[in-house]
């Protein structure tokens, strides 16, 4: 903790957010930030950051909680295989989020094996003491979550068991950031990158947002003097009229990322066309299965492909997601949608929008 607390330290914070005023002031306009990142979204809220800014400069909340970006579809395929009799393993934000007509947790309330894991490592104990039944693992992520089931991946082609199977859902950032660009509606002026996802990546990804794009780019860490000192770097660059990439997030951020896990990734791994809830179906912005380990991919071991799914009508989800609309303009905020029963993953995740919103920022709709 005394590692952690001299970045929290309220006297510096309210210097950068002194900071922070003086260089908006500067811009004399409204400017829209967004952060990448489900982490930081939940920082920003538990420290209310928010309203340390000055009023010209918007904290938005982009597509960086893996779990709410999963379509329905695949939860769907999930629950058919746990219904079918396979044994699912899961990480435990996937357990509860809405598919077309249920949850993993409901099914699993009926009998179904359905177990949480807190390392890929898990799974593969439980498939090797039960080698008469099938398992599935869902693997679902961006980049942090991809390289450690990629090695998971590659240790079950060198020594099994041959009763589990993956079933991918992975996302690329990048990609999602070039649609993300590409949309005038939203204006962004620049994105605080995601820290965990850039310690597999590496600062340099985000060259191009700022050098072709011309997108200011800061990587920064968790922490209340992480997130402020990002915004007042972001802020700088644009009352500088530059666009590049700060990397304030050295301690664990290295400019070319993580070389092992990255080739791990490439090994078991190639880009394929992917769903992003509220973005649509962006092209190779996930990762699936290569050729030569198809007989790990679970949607042909047991013949049962992911298709699209259904979400329920009046959930908002997407345009949260995309930053088009703050949690608490959605009309089941804080009604029908609430953290014991939630209508739509945003509310369901740890790093959901509108978890952090209902956790931290409760207002009374």
């Amino acid at each position: 903790m005394r590692y952690l607390d001299g970045f929290r330290d309220p006297q510096a914070a309210a210097a950068l957010a002194e900071r922070a005023g003086a260089l908006a002031a500067r811009l004399e306009r409204p400017v829209q930030l967004m952060e990448v990142c489900g982490s930081h979204t939940m920082a920003i809220a538990r420290y209310a950051l928010r309203g340390m800014l000055p009023a010209n400069v918007r904290l938005i909340s982009g597509p960086g909680c893996p779990v709410c970006v999963t379509d329905a579809g695949y939860v769907d395929a999930a629950i058919d295989l746990a219904e079918r009799g396979v044994r699912i393993a899961t990480f435990g934000d996937l357990l509860r989020v809405p598919g077309s007509r249920r949850s993993l947790a409901d099914v699993r309330a009926e009998g179904a094996v359905v177990r949480v894991v807190y390392a890929p490592d898990q799974a593969l104990e439980w498939a090797r003491q039960e080698p008469e039944h099938p398992w599935v693992f869902l693997a679902v992520g961006f980049e942090t979550t991809t390289a450690p089931l990629a090695a998971l991946a590659s240790g079950l082609v060198r020594s099994g068991p041959a009763n589990m199977s993956l079933l991918t859902a992975f996302k690329r950032v990048p990609p999602a950031l070039d649609a993300l660009v590409a949309d005038p509606a939203l204006a962004i002026d620049g994105f605080l990158c995601p820290a965990h996802v850039s310690a597999i990546l590496g600062a340099d990804a985000y060259r191009p947002y700022a050098e072709v794009h011309g997108r200011p780019c800061v990587v920064a860490g968790f922490e209340p003097l992480d997130i402020l000192l990002g915004v007042c770097g972001l802020l700088e660059q644009l009352v500088a009229g530059e666009a590049r990439v700060d990397n304030q997030y050295e301690r664990v951020v290295r400019p070319e990322g993580n070389l092992v896990a990255k080739r791990l990734i490439d090994a078991c791994f190639e880009p394929v066309d992917a769903p992003w809830r509220g973005l649509g179906t962006l092209p190779a912005s996930g990762y699936g299965l290569r050729a030569e380990l198809a007989h790990l991919d679970a949607e042909k071991v047991h013949d049962r492909p992911v298709t699209a799914g259904r979400d329920h009508p009046a959930c908002r989800c997407g345009d949260v997601l995309k930053g088009v609309l703050e949690p608490q303009g959605c009309k089941l905020f804080g009604r029908a949608c609430l953290p014991d029963h939630p209508l739509g993953p945003c509310m369901v995740s740890s790093e959901g929008s509108c978890a952090a919103a209902w956790k931290y920022a409760r207002v009374d709709p």
